[in-house]
């Protein structure tokens, strides 16, 4: 029996040891702060949770930072944990390309190695819920790369990660710490992601309204990506309801894909119903796009749909301007002007006569 009690009061005390441990308060951590870098690219996220600890005037490049693979606890070959504490842990939303290496989407530990002469490389493991390096293990590598570290002009005090070189399909992640720069390109196949994307939110909702398949044929149209799905997907939009605004996207498509027959019966047909807003944007649009005849021509039509429109024969009138027909732009800005214009169509009339000397 007395060793029975003993058994359980060693239990007892071995319960309310483990409790205490994690029945704390939450209180700020020291020296190392916590931090969150994100950075989004198209539609994919990409999101750095770190620890930042500071230089305090210690040599971090070969001491504390130890150059190449490491001895770390038990471990004879590590790398660095790319900040403090717990693993830094890199979260990708879709599948990216980093360092020309395909990583599927999901969280991977972070590490670096540096060399003296300034090579390195850049380590993701799958094993991301270590701490530091101490568990570090070759077998879990998702990704192994070669990176080139950069020397910086400026201090950097508090260990930070930041996205720089930012385009429409890439970015750059770059630690910087001391005077260093760690370098990591990330890539992203933006339109093959916004596609099938789009392809799941159609299935919910949004694929009961118009507008859902509209926008999601405009960017096949706009990024001339896949537009074979664009143009599925706008005959999808006609079925429901077939608007100026489908049917000019349906007709840009059928253009792209080299259906120009298709394509100008298509927009003839948006054009019968269009509101002059409508056709006055599609007339700059074919001005931007270096086609005046067709400009011209359109902006012949809303003046001629909408004869009291001060806007619409204002517009005429910069067709004219951009073509260089004093004469016809003259014209167009005075009979503009004769129709009461709102303020903004006025100014823009007597500048155009201004500058072509006309009180």
């Amino acid at each position: 029996m007395k060793h029975s009690s003993y058994r359980g009061m060693f239990l007892v005390i071995i319960t309310l040891t483990f409790a205490e441990s994690y029945a704390q308060v939450t209180t700020p951590r020291t020296p190392s702060p916590g931090a969150l870098a994100s950075q989004t690219v198209g539609i994919s996220i990409i999101t750095v949770k770190y620890s930042r600890p500071s230089v305090k005037n210690r040599k971090v490049w070969g001491e504390l930072v130890p150059y190449g693979w490491a001895v770390q606890g038990t471990v004879l070959s590590a790398p660095w944990r790319a900040g403090a504490n717990e693993n830094t842990m890199i979260t990708l939303s879709h599948s990216a390309i980093i360092e020309g290496t395909v990583v599927p989407a999901g969280t991977y530990g972070l590490f670096f190695v540096l060399n003296q002469d300034n090579s390195g490389e850049v380590i993701l493991s799958k094993d991301y819920r270590s701490w530091g390096s101490f568990s570090y293990n070759q077998s879990q590598d998702q990704l192994r790369a070669r990176i080139q570290i950069r020397d910086n002009t400026y201090h950097t005090e508090l260990l930070t990660y930041d996205f720089v070189n930012l385009t429409q399909n890439s970015t750059e992640l770059v630690l910087n710490w001391e005077k260093k720069q760690f370098p990591v390109k990330i890539e992203f196949a933006v339109d093959e992601i916004v596609v099938a994307n789009a392809k799941e939110e159609l299935k919910g909702p949004i694929g009961f309204i118009g507008a859902g398949w509209t926008s999601a044929a405009n960017y096949c149209l706009t990024n001339n990506f896949d537009l074979e799905q664009g143009l599925k997907w706008i005959e999808q939009t006609s079925a429901i309801a077939p608007t100026f605004n489908a049917l000019r996207i349906k007709s840009g498509l059928l253009e792209k894909m080299g259906k120009k027959a298709e394509a100008e019966k298509t927009m003839a047909e948006a054009l019968t119903n269009a509101r002059e807003d409508e056709l006055n944007i599609q007339a700059y649009t074919y001005m931007a796009q270096g086609n005046m005849d067709k400009a011209i021509k359109l902006f012949l039509m809303t003046t001629e749909h909408f004869p009291k429109s001060a806007n619409a024969w204002d517009s005429l009138g910069e067709g004219y301007a951009t073509l260089g027909d004093r004469a016809n732009a003259i014209k167009c800005f005075k009979k503009s002007l004769s129709l009461n214009p709102a303020e903004n169509v006025k100014v823009n009339s007597e500048k155009f006569l201004k500058q072509f000397e006309v009180k």
